[in-house]
C-alpha cells in the first residue's frame, strides 16, 4: 500500500470520461475565463472550482469585499463534484464508535452532527426562497441493507451508543432499526445468491446533481466579483516575500492567500504531501431500471456486505431520466488479486490512480449486475429495459489520508504563511466539502475562534503530526468509497 501512495500524482488528466451529469455542460460557466487575462495581484486565490472551491469562496464573498480568483484546470466543476453519485448522506453511525475511540465521545457527537449539519445546508441552499438551485435536489430518507451479519450487529451496537451519547430526539441519532423479517416486508430489496439479509437501517439523507448545485453557486459567487479562470492549472507554487506566486501556463498571479480546494490532486502542488493525500479512483453506472420496479424509489439506498459496499440513488420524480439508477462502489471488486486472497486490501490497484479518462473492466462487470443482485429479477428489478441496462459510466478521483480525515487549515511551516489546505474529503465529498469551505474560509478571514472550535472537529484541521502520516489504506469499517 505505501508503493500504492508514493505513485506521483498528476494534474487532472484531459479527455475524461464523460458522467451523466456533465452530457450537457452548463454554456455559462463551463469554459469561463471571467477576464482575459489573469490579473497580476489578488488577494486570494483559490485552486479548484468543485463543491469545496465554491464554498470557500461563497463564504469569504458574503463577509468580504477582497478580490477572489478561482483557478480551475479543466472545465468548471468537472472533477469529483461533478462525477460523483450526488448521494448526501452521512452513514455516521457507521463510524462513531471508531470516531469515541480514537477522540472520545465528544468528538463523534460533533463529527455525527455536523454531518447532518451538511445535508441539511446544501439542501436548504438549493430551496432557497430569493435564490433556489435547479440541481434535482431530493431530500428525502435513506436505507442501508446489510448482508453482513457482523455489521448488523454493529450497526444496532452503534445506534443504541449514539441515542445514549446525545440527548432525546437529537436528530443525529435518529435511525429505524428493522430484522430481517420486517426489513423485506417493508424494503424494496432482496436476499442475493451467497448471502441473506440482516436488516436495514432507515435514516435521513438525500440525492443531487452535485454539478447542478455547484455550477449554480459559483454564478452566485460570479455576482458577488469572483473571477473564475477554467481551463488553467496551476503548475506551481512560491513563496515570494509575503506574497505568492501561482503559476499557470496563461500567466502567474501574486497572492496574499492560497487555498488549495484540489481534493486528490493536492500533491501536485505540495510534492511533500505525497503519500499524504492519496488518489483513489472510484467508478460509477448509471442503469435505466427493470420492468418490476417503480418509476422511482422514496429512498436512496446503500448495500453492504463482508468489505465493501455500493451505494444508489434514484433519479427523482421529475428529473432527466427520472428513476433510473445511479450506482457507485463495486471497489472489492477491482483487483484480481482480491479472487485469491479474502485479507487483500480492498481496491489497492485504484489507490494512487488519477486516470479517469478510463474505466476499471472489473468493476464495470461487477456494477452493471448490481441491481439485479440487490433488488432480485423476480422479486423487484424483472426485465431489463428494452433499451438495455446500462445508460452511463464513468470514473472519478477521490482524496484519502492515513487517519480518513479531511485536512482543513493553514500549513504550520511559517515559511508557508498563506497557504491553506481544504481537502482529502474520504470519498465522503457532499457531507465534507461544504461545512470544510466553510471553515476554511472563518480561518482565512482569521476568525478561528471558539464559535468555529463550537462545531468544527479539531481532528479535520491540519497539523505538523498529520502531515507526517504514512498510507496503509482505509480501515474497512471506515471506508468512505462514495464518490
Amino acid at each position: 500500500m505505501d508503493a500504492r501512495g508514493r505513485i506521483p500524482v498528476t494534474l487532472p488528466r484531459a479527455n475524461p470520461t464523460t458522467p451523466f451529469w456533465q452530457e450537457t455542460p452548463d454554456p455559462a460557466v463551463t469554459d469561463l475565463q471571467s477576464t482575459p487575462d489573469l490579473p497580476a495581484d489578488i488577494d486570494i486565490a483559490i485552486v479548484g472550482s468543485g463543491i469545496t472551491g465554491a464554498s470557500i469562496a461563497w463564504h469569504l464573498l458574503k463577509s468580504s469585499n477582497k478580490t477572489i480568483v478561482m483557478v480551475e484546470a479543466r472545465q468548471a466543476a468537472s472533477g469529483a463534484t461533478g462525477r460523483n453519485g450526488g448521494h448526501t448522506k452521512a452513514a455516521s453511525y457507521r463510524s462513531f464508535l471508531d470516531h469515541a475511540a480514537r477522540l472520545g465521545t465528544p468528538a463523534a457527537v460533533q463529527i455525527a452532527r455536523l454531518e447532518l449539519d451538511a445535508i441539511h445546508s446544501v439542501h436548504g441552499l438549493a430551496a432557497d426562497k430569493k435564490e433556489p438551485i435547479a440541481c434535482d435536489s431530493h431530500p428525502c430518507q435513506t436505507v442501508d441493507v446489510i448482508y453482513d451479519a457482523a455489521q448488523w450487529e454493529h450497526a444496532k451496537r452503534t445506534v443504541a451508543a449514539m441515542r445514549k451519547a446525545m440527548p432525546a430526539g437529537d436528530p443525529a441519532a435518529e435511525y429505524g432499526l428493522y430484522e430481517r423479517p420486517e426489513a423485506l416486508a417493508k424494503f424494496a430489496c432482496a436476499d442475493s445468491a451467497d448471502q441473506k439479509v440482516q436488516g436495514v437501517v432507515e435514516y435521513v439523507a438525500g440525492s443531487v446533481s452535485a454539478y447542478r448545485f455547484t455550477v449554480g453557486v459559483l454564478k452566485q459567487c460570479l455576482a458577488q466579483g469572483l473571477n473564475l479562470q477554467t481551463n488553467t492549472p496551476v503548475v506551481s507554487l512560491k513563496k515570494d516575500g509575503a506574497q505568492w506566486l501561482v503559476k499557470t501556463p496563461r500567466g502567474t498571479m501574486r497572492a496574499r492567500d492560497v487555498v488549495l480546494a484540489t481534493n486528490a490532486y493536492t500533491a501536485f502542488l505540495m510534492p511533500e504531501l505525497q503519500g499524504v493525500v492519496v488518489p483513489l479512483r472510484g467508478q460509477i453506472t448509471m442503469h435505466r431500471v427493470g420492468s418490476k420496479m417503480p418509476p422511482a424509489l422514496p429512498t436512496t439506498y446503500s448495500f453492504i456486505y463482508d468489505r465493501g459496499y455500493e451505494y444508489m440513488i434514484t433519479r427523482p420524480t421529475g428529473s432527466q431520466c427520472a428513476g433510473d439508477m445511479v450506482i457507485g462502489g463495486g471497489l472489492k471488486y477491482a483487483d484480481d488479486a482480491y479472487r485469491k486472497s479474502r485479507e487483500s486490501d480492498v481496491g489497492l490497484s485504484e489507490y494512487g490512480n488519477t486516470d479517469d479518462t478510463t474505466l476499471n473492466p472489473r468493476v464495470s462487470q461487477y456494477l452493471r449486475e448490481a441491481p439485479v443482485r440487490y433488488f432480485g429479477r423476480d422479486r423487484h428489478w424483472g426485465q431489463d429495459h428494452v433499451d438495455g441496462r446500462v445508460r452511463s459510466e464513468w470514473t472519478g478521483i477521490m482524496g484519502y489520508t492515513p487517519d480518513t480525515y479531511p485536512l482543513v487549515g493553514a500549513l504550520p511551516d511559517q515559511s508557508k504563511r498563506g497557504l491553506w489546505l481544504c481537502c482529502a474529503f474520504q470519498g465522503h465529498g457532499m457531507v465534507y466539502s461544504w461545512p470544510c469551505g466553510r471553515a476554511a474560509a472563518s480561518m482565512i478571514e482569521g476568525r478561528d475562534d471558539a464559535s468555529l472550535k463550537e462545531w468544527f472537529p479539531a481532528c479535520f484541521r491540519v497539523g505538523e503530526e498529520r502531515l507526517k502520516m504514512q498510507f496503509g489504506g482505509t480501515k474497512p469499517e471506515a471506508e468512505r468509497a462514495k464518490l
